[in-house]
């Protein structure tokens, strides 16, 4: 059994398809999905489709690319809906400063206002990080309830920052990129992590793992990236299973029927 802890099925590319999707991956092992909003839209999507599904979760919140242009308007929704009962964590929210560094000062503040959210609520957070490490570790250290978990989304920091997080009682989660040849520092951290930080996502549609790279990813992908951290690991599949699954359940307090 296999949760993926991050999905898009709120997507354009996945909406249309949201019930085969969920059908071909429940066929492939997935018993259970947290799909996540990225901005009002996507998280009212995201909420709609958790409530048409059992084994759907909703997270809520907003991306940092939405830094410039989100409402005052959009955190109060957001904060009148972290009490539904499908909604299982804030996010995706973070800092990235891949594509516009300019911002940084607003991407901070949004961050910091949700990481309040979610500390007054006392619901987990999923961690957008992107060209920010360093920025991101010090607004979490500085501002998130240590008693609060999260969990660091498709990690792409360096094996050296894991314990930073992870001190931090944030989870890593590992997706397609592991699978692919010449992604050394997701396999070292796939081998080096200790199962009980380490969960798995697809970020569906993105980032489809070997043999699907380049095509529209799916949850049933997911268990391309649990075999290849296994074979990484020299364990069982089922062992990677385990370990995620129950991590998963426990972070986003899951009740999987």
């Amino acid at each position: 059994m296999i949760i993926d802890s991050h999905v898009h099925l709120n997507d354009e590319e996945l909406f249309p398809r949201v019930e085969e999707i969920i059908e071909k991956a429940k066929a492939n092992g997935v018993e259970a999905f947290i799909c996540v909003g990225y901005d009002r839209e996507s998280s009212e999507m995201a909420i709609e489709i958790a409530s048409m599904y059992d084994e759907v979760y909703a997270a809520i919140g907003i991306h940092p690319s939405a830094a410039k242009h989100y409402k005052e308007s959009d955190l109060i929704w957001l904060e009148e809906n972290l009490k539904h009962e499908k909604v299982k964590a804030l996010g995706e929210m973070g800092l990235d400063y891949y594509w516009d560094k300019s911002n940084d000062t607003k991407q901070k503040d949004l961050f910091i206002r949700q990481i309040n959210l979610a500390n007054k609520y006392r619901l987990p957070i999923i961690v957008h990080m992107r060209d920010a490490i360093n920025d991101t570790y010090e607004v979490i250290k500085e501002h998130k309830d240590k008693d609060l978990s999260g969990v660091m989304h498709c990690y792409s920091g360096s094996w050296e920052y894991v314990k930073n997080f992870t001190d931090l009682n944030l989870y890593i989660s590992l997706a397609g990129p592991v699978t692919f040849k010449n992604a050394k520092t997701p396999k070292e951290i796939a081998e080096k992590i200790k199962l009980e930080y380490l969960l798995v996502e697809t970020d569906a549609p993105y980032l489809a793992p070997i043999p699907h790279r380049g095509k529209t990813n799916e949850s049933k992908n997911l268990k391309y990236i649990v075999k290849e951290i296994a074979t990484i690991r020299n364990i069982s599949v089922e062992e990677v299973e385990k370990h995620t699954f129950n991590n998963t359940v426990k972070l986003f307090n899951l009740t999987i029927k």
